[in-house]
């Protein structure tokens, strides 16, 4: 389904070149519902220094990290994390403590309970669009423009397409 841009406001922020300049390191890792802690060390590691570790022991895996982060400013994304699960959640984040006063993690979910666990920061809530805003968002993709003036025939189209999309711009977007 459609969302209300968790995952391209992080893009955004992600691929900002003054962002990326700050930071000697990126990764993206889409994490969804299948969490698993070792498999999202390997992808982190492997954005972060090419190369996929051989291994399976989440020590060894923490180890290389701690290497990387203390040596380095990172910027992580955790695209679309679900699992709330605390434990795995603490042995995901503790080598990331290494580099706590210089990397970055940005985390997307719609799970409530994730941006309580991770709790750092307060959770900034993406809201749905305002109709009003909505009818712009589709006016832009479809004509180019701020709304439908000059084209009256497509308005009521718009507005039915508005009215369907429940505020989601990625649902316009497409």
């Amino acid at each position: 389904g459609f969302g209300v841009g968790k995952t391209t406001l992080a893009q955004l922020v992600y691929n900002d070149e003054k962002v990326a300049g700050f930071f000697d390191s990126k990764a993206w890792i889409y994490v969804s519902e299948d969490f698993d802690v070792i498999k999202v060390m390997k992808a982190i590691l492997q954005s972060v220094n090419g190369g996929v570790p051989d291994t399976n022991d989440l020590n060894l895996l923490h180890i290389k990290l701690k290497e990387e982060l203390s040596v380095k400013k990172i910027l992580f994304v955790l695209d679309d994390f679900w699992h709330d699960n605390y434990v795995d959640w603490t042995s995901l984040i503790l080598p990331l403590e290494v580099g706590k006063s210089r990397s970055k993690i940005i985390i997307t979910t719609r799970n409530q309970n994730v941006a309580k666990m991770t709790g750092t920061l307060p959770a900034y809530q993406l809201k749905e669009l305002a109709y009003d805003d909505c009818l712009s968002v589709l006016a832009h993709h479809s004509l180019g423009r701020e709304n439908f003036d000059g084209h009256p025939h497509l308005n009521d189209i718009g507005k039915e397409i508005v009215k369907k999309c429940k505020g989601l711009p990625l649902a316009l977007s497409t």
